[in-house]
């Protein structure tokens, strides 16, 4: 064919020679399509690095060490119904015009989004508490010294973070880095201790052990995290993710940021459990467990699980005080941006907090730990309404509204948080 021919073939609008290209720019099987997409990874990942923190481990370590795998299913359905409440987060946050709160004010009224941002305040102040007590613990675990100590270091880090100009970016790229260590940690540690895997795989049929009832409270609470999820909307602003991008970060973002927690989480409980059934010691504390891995395991098993918990603790620290001061600056009219000075100061004052009720309450904090986060229940069922009411709303949400299955899943969801926080109101009180 003449040089004339091709330039005529190439340059004619005929229909023959645009599918190919389309075609080429947007299979989503190609490498190179599936390398352009990692971008996206980002704010689910945010959200599973503040899900998953030290009273998450430690309820988990309780889970082992005392039912040993029964309480396993309680993290997938906590997995399962997390992902749907994320996922509506994410649209809102596509959708609303400025932030999550600035729209719950504007559709349902300023005093509600007041209360939320309030709400995921206290909620915030409770995780503290356990990430400042957690990092120490795994710094100690680690390098030897004082947990106290390491604390106040952990505390001085994180409020330096807190400095850099555009935070929230900076941040995300911390805990998908701490996020990928704790997996390689957590997944190491649990085929190291040799546990019972048949056990492991009857402990997702849903059974309700007496005297676990508190434990299964604290594990929904640290795994189907509803203060987390709500901030999924802020991540996902920050990011300005379109709905074009909408399908993609799912795929590639949402459900790998949310199951990672869950899948550590599991993990765990199996590593406790595994420990439990090979040396016949209980080990209530996350320190304890390292001292009974570390003979099973050898240092090199012990310094792996200590690493994860390390991870754990100071990336939930800075997620948890970067999330409350966003959302509380919000809910003032302050801005909803993490990198503005109201969000910075309260974010610093989490921080202050925790340290504080962690140097005061030495002598128990491993209780102290699994009381605040069993505490946090209390405000999630308003959260938890909230999303769901701004995720049906067509006005805003238009196309991206919920669909009835998705709103299925948000109504079970909402359910199990409501029954939970009744039944840690007669638990306490009785």
């Amino acid at each position: 064919m003449s040089r004339t021919t091709n330039h005529e073939g190439l340059t004619m609008p005929t229909s023959d020679a645009a599918p190919p290209a389309t075609s080429q720019r947007t299979s989503p099987t190609t490498p190179r399509s599936f390398w352009r997409q990692l971008p996206l990874i980002g704010p689910a990942f945010v959200v599973g690095a503040w899900q998953f923190g030290p009273g998450n481990l430690t309820t988990a370590v309780q889970a082992g060490s005392g039912f040993q795998y029964t309480l396993v299913w309680v993290i997938v359905v906590s997995t399962i119904l997390m992902i749907f409440l994320a996922d509506m987060s994410v649209r809102l946050g596509i959708k609303t015009p400025v932030s999550l709160i600035s729209s719950i004010k504007e559709h349902l009224g300023p005093w509600v989004g007041v209360l939320a941002g309030v709400g995921v305040f206290l909620i915030t102040l409770s995780f503290s508490v356990g990430n400042a007590v957690g990092s120490g613990l795994g710094l100690s675990m680690l390098l030897g010294g004082s947990p106290i100590m390491w604390t106040v270091v952990c505390s001085l880090a994180v409020g330096a973070v807190l400095l850099v100009r555009n935070v929230y970016r900076f941040i995300e790229k911390i805990l998908v880095v701490a996020v990928a260590l704790m997996a390689i940690a957590f997944i190491a540690s649990a085929f190291i201790s040799n546990p019972d895997w048949a056990a492991a795989g009857a402990g997702l049929v849903p059974t309700l052990p007496n005297g676990g009832w508190l434990l299964i409270i604290a594990l929904v609470g640290t795994n189907f995290s509803v203060n987390a999820a709500f901030y999924a909307s802020y991540g996902t602003k920050e990011r300005k993710r379109s709905e074009a991008q909408y399908r993609d970060a799912t795929l590639i973002d949402t459900i790998p940021g949310i199951v990672a927690p869950g899948v550590m989480t599991a993990l765990v409980i199996v590593v406790a459990a595994a420990t439990l059934g090979q040396t016949g010691e209980a080990p209530k504390t996350i320190v304890a467990l390292a001292n009974v891995f570390e003979p099973l395991a050898g240092p090199v098993g012990a310094t792996l699980f200590g690493l994860g918990f390390f991870a754990a603790a100071f990336s939930s620290m800075i997620a948890n005080a970067t999330a409350g001061g966003t959302m509380l600056s919000d809910a003032l009219g302050k801005g909803a941006s993490s990198s503005s000075l109201t969000a910075k100061l309260v974010s610093g004052t989490i921080i202050t907090f925790g340290l504080v009720i962690a140097l005061i309450f030495q002598s128990s904090p491993v209780q102290l730990i699994v009381t605040a986060q069993a505490l946090t229940v209390l405000f999630a069922p308003i959260l938890a309404i909230l999303i769901v009411i701004m995720a049906n709303r067509t006005k805003l949400m238009a196309e991206m509204r919920n669909k009835t299955w998705q709103n299925v899943f948000g109504l079970i969801g909402l359910l199990a948080v409501v029954a939970l926080s009744a039944r840690l109101l007669i638990t306490l009180l009785s």
